[in-house]
């Protein structure tokens, strides 16, 4: 799924583009996308585009008369830019005077969303209501740590309580921060929140530069959620980067969560809800037992 340094990318391309282009039409190839009944699709027609934004993971493109057409992409979905016709069929085209603005979304399930609203009290009503990270104090953040007592996987994850953040960066995160994903918040002291924030602000800023670079002028195309350069996440039984440590795993439903167990849960492994429980006693407890199993 993209998240918030995949999102900014997108919307920075999206400026360049199509900020002061009139919305020619607007086709949509699949119905399951379009999860509003109104305004009318047709209202979007011959307005132009007054700016970009980004609501949580959502692109948000704004129109005369207060019209705003907000574009989820969930796991699988991705944006395109073309100045010529499409190749790609997709599930939307946004037609513009400029050029067109494609999604598809691969596999057979559909979740990507396209919410046509007017108003910014509709827009608003589409906000899962999570804090921004750059603009997030230390203090407030400690806050929201102390009000809630979740995983800190899930504090991350949870777009009611952060903006942005998805299962990938929230592995990065954590790494960056030598903490484990299944540590409660409850049990954070003062200097792993601190580290926390800190890791948070850096992996997400150093990210969204990092992909500013990568694509330049270009459309951000090929957007995944697995990133050469990245310390964990998606990098099972590679080498962690800090202490060589194989990259370990939980599996469940389809996401993963990867960890360093040297770094981030004393050598100890995290019970996968699925192999732990087949192997029972086998199931290794440390990384030093798996690492002997392994010899």
């Amino acid at each position: 799924m993209p998240e918030f340094p995949d999102v900014e990318v997108y919307i920075e391309a999206l400026e360049a583009r199509i900020v002061g282009a009139i919305l020619e039409r607007v086709e949509i190839t699949n119905p399951f996308l379009l999860r509003t009944v109104t305004p009318a699709v047709g209202e979007f027609a011959g307005r132009r585009v007054l700016a970009c934004s980004r609501l949580g993971k959502r692109v948000v493109l704004h129109l005369e008369e207060n019209l705003y057409a907000v574009i989820h992409l969930m796991i699988a979905g991705r944006l395109h830019w073309s100045t010529g016709a499409p190749k790609r069929k997709g599930l939307l085209r946004v037609h513009f005077d400029r050029g067109c603005l494609l999604l598809t979304e691969a596999g057979t399930k559909r979740r990507a969303s396209l919410h046509l609203v007017r108003g910014e009290q509709a827009l608003e009503a589409l906000d899962p209501g999570g804090l921004e990270v750059a603009s997030l104090s230390f203090e407030r953040f400690r806050q929201l740590v102390a009000a809630h007592n979740h995983t800190l996987k899930r504090l991350l994850t949870d777009p009611r309580l952060l903006s942005g953040i998805g299962n990938a960066y929230s592995d990065e995160i954590l790494h960056q921060a030598r903490l484990s994903p299944v540590r409660l918040t409850s049990r954070l002291n003062g200097e792993q929140c601190e580290r926390l924030f800190v890791a948070m602000r850096t992996v997400l800023t150093e990210w969204r530069d990092r992909l500013r670079a990568h694509y330049g002028d270009r459309f951000p195309e090929k957007v995944t959620a697995f990133r050469e350069g990245m310390a964990v996440h998606g990098r099972y039984g590679e080498p962690c980067p800090r202490c060589e440590t194989s990259v370990q795993r939980i599996r469940y439903a389809e996401n993963e969560t990867n960890y360093c167990p040297r770094c981030q849960t004393d050598g100890k492994l995290l019970a996968d809800r699925s192999l732990s429980r087949l192997l029972k006693k086998d199931w290794p407890r440390t990384i030093d037992e798996l690492e002997r199993q392994r010899t």
